[in-house]
């Protein structure tokens, strides 16, 4: 049976050696773009792949663009391929920052059509407070062919968040609360949000111990959010189109898939000095 969601620490040690199960260390820093590399080869999950978000995950910027646009779809089926990815395969992700960077490539498979991909709960901190097993060994790879099939329904851009502004349609923002008041802004040059968006960090979508809630928990707490909104209408954003994804990740885990992510985000929509805002201050 795939694995859509999430994975615990137990369920992946009991298949860390199979064959048709590809993990990948998605940690990276926005503040230290190496740090999760170096991170990785000093130890990492035995048989883990490195993505890293910038140069595996992300397309080239743009003046028009986000801080992270989506991938050519093709370039990224390819590398997929030759990391040995295909469509029978399990994939696996993780990051040592509760999944908010992992969610983009859940997110990126499943916008190429693979929906066998889960996060590991609690990510690279449980595996390794468990004491679980580590290791400094590059995997080889055995390359494999990685169909692109993706589905641009997932994703929208700045027309249609215009659009959903002019229609009232409901628009989630996965940032910080200070960042979403404009109270602080460490990585884009304006301070805000988009107009009649809602809040909703993704950091609620986890317990104490940084793992995800569980999926009744979500449930309440997005169908509360939502107010009978059909979870498919709802379109959702961040800083740069990457911990939206966790929020994504949680309404499917919570057996409300089906939103729409603004890929571009916040710094994509700052880019056109046109496109309405609310600033700290704003009326």
């Amino acid at each position: 049976m795939k694995l859509t969601t999430l994975i615990s620490p137990d369920q992946l040690a009991q298949r860390l050696r199979d064959p048709n199960w590809i993990l990948f260390d998605c940690r990276f820093a926005l503040t230290r773009p190496e740090s999760g590399r170096q991170a990785y080869l000093k130890a990492h999950i035995p048989g883990a792949h490195y993505a890293h978000l910038n140069q595996d995950l992300s397309g080239p910027i743009t003046p028009a663009s986000g801080r992270h646009p989506l991938p050519d779809p093709h370039l990224l089926a390819d590398k997929l391929g030759k990391w040995g990815v295909d469509p029978d395969k399990q994939v696996v992700v993780y990051d040592d920052s509760f999944g908010s960077m992992a969610a983009r490539l859940w997110w990126l498979l499943r916008w190429l059509g693979h929906e066998a991909v889960a996060l590991l709960d609690g990510g690279f901190p449980a595996w390794q407070k468990q004491g679980r097993e580590l290791s400094s060994e590059i995997p080889d790879a055995r390359p494999a062919r990685f169909p692109c099939k993706p589905d641009h329904r997932l994703w929208v851009d700045s027309q249609a968040v215009l659009e959903a502004l002019r229609q009232q349609r409901l628009i989630i923002d996965a940032r910080p609360e200070e960042r979403y008041l404009g109270l602080i802004e460490p990585f884009d040059r304006v301070a805000g949000h988009i107009p009649r968006s809602l809040n909703s960090p993704f950091e609620d979508n986890l317990d104490m111990r940084g793992n995800f809630l569980q999926p009744e928990e979500l449930r309440a707490q997005y169908e509360t959010l939502l107010q009978g909104t059909p979870p498919g209408e709802v379109i959702h954003l961040c800083g740069s189109g990457v911990t939206a994804c966790h929020n994504l990740l949680a309404l499917e885990a919570a057996g409300l898939p089906g939103g729409k992510l603004y890929a571009g985000s916040w710094s994509e929509w700052i880019t056109d000095p046109s496109r309405p805002i609310v600033t700290r201050g704003t009326p």
